[in-house]
């Protein structure tokens, strides 16, 4: 890190889309394979989609594990770090929503639908819906 600000902190792991892209899928789209990451429709490079998903895991915001079914396959999850993020990306959802020129998405809308209500009880309900997908957090909230 190159100061002790917290904005650049978040920025230096959050400075490029790729980053929050593979957290929305991770977080929205049941996404749980490099291979998964590979068909969003953003169209992320394979060494982009590496690259990323180490430093994610490295500022343990991701874990990955071998996949119980299939040894070969590695499976990532969001630890509660990476599920801490949630309001960021409610936020950042919510403000794109008013000012960009988008489409109506369905699985989108509903998911914003949950911040427009009540952010703080929207960014709870998702929130216990992530642990109860990725897991119950263990020891020192990573």
């Amino acid at each position: 890190m190159r100061s002790d600000c917290p904005l650049n902190y978040g920025l230096e792991i959050f400075g490029d889309k790729w980053s929050l892209l593979i957290i929305r899928d991770l977080m929205f789209f049941g996404k749980r394979y490099y291979n998964e990451f590979l068909t969003s429709a953003e169209g992320i490079a394979t060494n982009l989609l590496a690259d990323r998903l180490v430093m994610l895991e490295k500022e343990k915001i991701i874990k990955k594990e071998k996949d119980s079914q299939h040894k070969q396959k590695i499976v990532y999850t969001l630890t509660e770090k990476g599920i801490d993020l949630l309001p960021v990306i409610f936020c950042i959802g919510l403000w794109s929503e008013k000012y960009a020129d988008i489409k109506l998405n369905p699985g989108r809308d509903i998911i914003l639908g949950e911040a427009k209500k009540s952010l703080p009880k929207g960014v709870e309900k998702v929130r216990k819906k992530l642990i109860a997908e990725h897991g119950k957090p263990k020891g020192n909230r990573q």
